[in-house]
């Protein structure tokens, strides 16, 4: 995931992004090579998460929908970065069926955990997400809480954009987040406030099978 520069950078780029967007959408290829490569290396990792060793042949599908289909795409950089991520989790969902390896149903969490100061687990768990261990580490997560922290770390999506592409509410999204980045520390060795709380263990992770 070194490539592309730090995950948390990734909305830092929108502004160029949507002038990128605009312009492919007008036909200018050079423009659409740009987007490609600002939307990538956050989206090769979101997929990195959920289908592994595979995430480049379903990269390559997602980008050719996304390829055909960028004349009905409408809205800024935020928005194309969520519009892709929807359409590549569409596609890595697709090859986990094709293989019988179907992730697991999570259910909709209904409480919303109060997060944690700016700089405690949130901050402490997206400085060791740079790494490739991380990735390994989130494919371990529920599926709930490892899409949350890809979409909103990886790929870099606000909370309500991570809660459009995955379907469900913001709060659930921001508690799946919050529980996936506190797993996360733990396992990174990075005590947090409240390690004593409710785990997770014994919850089906990404790749497993009902």
């Amino acid at each position: 995931m070194g490539q592309g520069g730090e995950p948390r950078r990734t909305q830092a780029y929108d502004g160029e992004l949507g002038v990128a967007v605009a312009r492919a959408q007008d036909g200018d290829e050079v423009a659409f090579a740009e987007a490609y490569r600002l939307v990538q290396p956050g989206l090769l990792g979101y997929l990195r998460g959920i289908v592994g060793d595979d995430a480049e042949d379903v990269a390559s599908d997602a980008w050719l929908e996304i390829a055909r289909d960028l004349g009905r795409f409408k809205g800024d950089g935020a928005g194309f970065r969520g519009w892709t991520a929807t359409i590549a989790r569409h596609r890595a969902l697709d090859h986990l069926r094709r293989a019988r390896v179907r992730p697991r149903s999570a259910a909709l969490e209904q409480d919303v955990l109060e997060l944690p100061g700016p700089h405690s687990t949130h901050e402490q768990a997206l400085e060791a997400i740079s790494t490739g261990h991380a990735l390994e580490l989130i494919h371990g997560l529920p599926r709930d809480q490892a899409e949350a922290v890809l979409l909103r770390i990886v790929v870099g999506l606000d909370g309500p954009a991570a809660a459009r592409v995955l379907g469900k509410r913001p709060g659930a999204v921001r508690t799946a987040a919050y529980r996936g980045l506190k797993r996360l520390a733990r396992q990174l060795g990075i005590r947090t406030a409240g390690d004593d709380g409710v785990t997770d263990d014994g919850s089906r992770t990404l790749g497993e099978s009902k």
